[in-house]
């Protein structure tokens, strides 16, 4: 079994490097691939990441990928997927608002009948993120469990563990999404596959948008879009 940590990144040089230090520490009973993707930063995380290379490069398992332009999160991931060789495959958002320890957690409750396991957060700690991206996660949440007749709680949560044994590569690799619609894209194309999708309970350290959020009411706004499209187009 090889697990392949896909991180994509866009200005974070205030967390690219202890992100990189908690994932290649992490003990895991499998193999794991780590694939970062710089995608187009502008402040210094191309520099911080071209001077630890050298460092972690020394682990044969670890990949650093530049897009020349910033081109979103889904495009990152999207990068990432092509790269990876694992039959299990993460997102690990480059902020720490996602715990790397929370990996082994979700591991663990990976079977062959199951396409992917997501990190639920916790609701508590939400408000700090402000109104409108609680009401916008739980709306678009609420479309797909509607459409897909599914009972999930958190459908764009960044961390979303997919099993290729289960899954078909394929899906993942033609995903449209270069936004952060990828998170609705993905989701509705497993349930509508068929894939069985299983949530489990996570640490979640979320930050506002003067710490550096990026996703907007526009995000919000082409989810909603792509759920309808995956399902009616």
């Amino acid at each position: 079994m090889r697990l392949s940590i896909i991180i994509p990144i866009h200005n974070e040089e205030r967390y690219i490097t202890k992100v990189l230090e908690k994932v290649l520490a992490l003990p895991l009973v499998c193999e794991k691939e780590i694939i970062v993707v710089n995608d187009g930063s502008t402040d210094n995380t191309k520099k911080i990441l071209e001077k630890l290379s050298g460092h972690f490069s020394r682990n044969n398992n670890f990949k650093l990928i530049h897009h020349p332009k910033n081109l979103g999160k889904g495009a990152a991931v999207k990068t990432g997927l092509l790269a990876a060789t694992g039959n299990l495959i993460i997102i690990q958002d480059a902020d720490l608002e996602y715990n790397p320890e929370d990996i082994p957690l979700l591991l663990s409750r990976v079977t062959e009948n199951v396409s992917a396991v997501y990190g639920k957060r916790s609701a508590r700690v939400w408000p700090k993120m402000g109104f409108h991206y609680v009401l916008g996660a739980k709306l678009l949440t609420y479309n797909i469990n509607v459409l897909y007749r599914a009972r999930l709680a958190d459908t764009y949560t960044g961390y979303k563990l997919f099993n290729i044994s289960n899954l078909k590569m394929g899906l993942l690799k033609e995903l449209a999404s270069s936004g952060f619609e990828f998170e609705a894209e993905v989701t509705c194309k497993i349930l509508k596959a068929g894939g069985k999708i299983l949530e489990v309970p996570i640490r979640y350290m979320p930050r506002g948008k003067k710490e550096g959020k990026h996703i907007a009411i526009r995000d919000g706004l082409k989810g909603l879009s792509m759920i309808w499209r995956c399902r009616f187009g």
